[in-house]
C-alpha cells in the first residue's frame, strides 16, 4: 500500500520516517521524496497489513498522511498510443502490448507527474489528486 507524508516544518526536523521503522519493524519502501530542512512531501511503500499501524504512527510524530489507492491511471478513451509515457516514465511504469496499445503496471507508479506533462491527449490522472 502506497502513502503519501507530508510532514510539517516541526516534524520536518526529525528523521520521522527512520523513528516509525524503529518503533514498529515495519520496513517501509521510499519510492519518492521531496524534503528540505523545513517541510517535505514523501511517498512510501508499505505491507497493506501495516496500513493502519504505520498511519498512526506517524501522524503521532506530526505527519499527515494520505493512503493512495491507485497509481496514475490510463483514460482508454482518449489515449492514441503515442508512446509519449513509455519514454519519459524513469520506472517502466507503461508498456506496449502485442497489440502496440498501451497498458499500465500500476504498483510502479511512484506518481512523479511526468507521465501526465508529457502526454498530449491528456489520457493520463491521478484519481487521488497528488
Amino acid at each position: 500500500m502506497k502513502l503519501l507524508v507530508n510532514f510539517s516544518k516541526k516534524a520536518g526536523q526529525k528523521p520521522i520516517i527512520a523513528q516509525v521503522v524503529k518503533d514498529t519493524g515495519v520496513l517501509i519502501n521510499v519510492e519518492r521524496a521531496i524534503i528540505d530542512s523545513s517541510e517535505g512531501e514523501a511517498l512510501i511503500d508499505i505491507p497493506d497489513e501495516s496500513c493502519k499501524i504505520i498511519k498512526e504512527k506517524l501522524a503521532s510524530l506530526g505527519a499527515t498522511v494520505r493512503v493512495l489507492e491507485h497509481g496514475i491511471i490510463l483514460d482508454e478513451t482518449e489515449c492514441v498510443d503515442c508512446g509519449a509515457c513509455v519514454s519519459v516514465c524513469p520506472h517502466e511504469v507503461f508498456y506496449f502490448d502485442d497489440q502496440w496499445a498501451i497498458r499500465v503496471r500500476e504498483g510502479r507508479c511512484v506518481l512523479c507527474g511526468r507521465c501526465m506533462d508529457a502526454c498530449p491527449h491528456h489520457a493520463l490522472y491521478h484519481k487521488d489528486e497528488f
